[in-house]
């Protein structure tokens, strides 16, 4: 089984476009940084207003691809090709990652190279490379989602 990807420009702009607007109004309104996993992290942590903006905007997240989902019929189409154990161990491997790399992809790669942070884009070519190497060993030496 091939798993194919069109590549739809359109939506990767505007998809981009959103994520950054999201960014920069997240700075403008509370100060912060848009590291996901360290929003995450203080909304389980967290009391009161700083819990609640965390909240808010990870609702936010979660209704934005919902909507997109479900006005461009995404959802009909999904279908995952891993296993759910291997589902399980990915999802606790970026987990435990993301806290030994001090932050995500999000924080790292979209925020802080925009600050031209040295430290973030040595973050950002380790969380590539990582998962470069991870899918060429689940597809091609494990045969998982092929």
């Amino acid at each position: 089984m091939v798993i194919e990807t069109a590549f739809t420009p359109i939506s990767a702009i505007v998809g981009g476009a959103l994520i950054g607007l999201s960014a920069v109004l997240l700075m403008w309104s509370v100060g912060r940084i848009a590291g996901i996993s360290g929003i995450v992290a203080g909304a389980m942590l967290e009391h009161g207003d700083e819990r609640n903006w965390r909240l808010i905007f990870l609702g936010g997240l979660f209704l934005g691809a919902l909507l997109a989902a479900l006005s461009s019929g995404a959802l009909e189409s999904v279908s995952s090709v891993a296993s759910t154990p291997m589902l399980v161990l990915a999802g606790l491997l970026v987990g435990v990652g993301t806290r030994m790399g001090g932050g995500c992809t999000s924080g790292h790669g979209v925020c802080g190279i925009s600050r031209f942070s040295m430290r973030s884009v040595v973050a950002t070519l380790v969380f590539m490379t990582s998962g470069a190497a991870t899918v060429f060993v689940i597809r091609h030496l494990l045969g998982e989602g092929v």
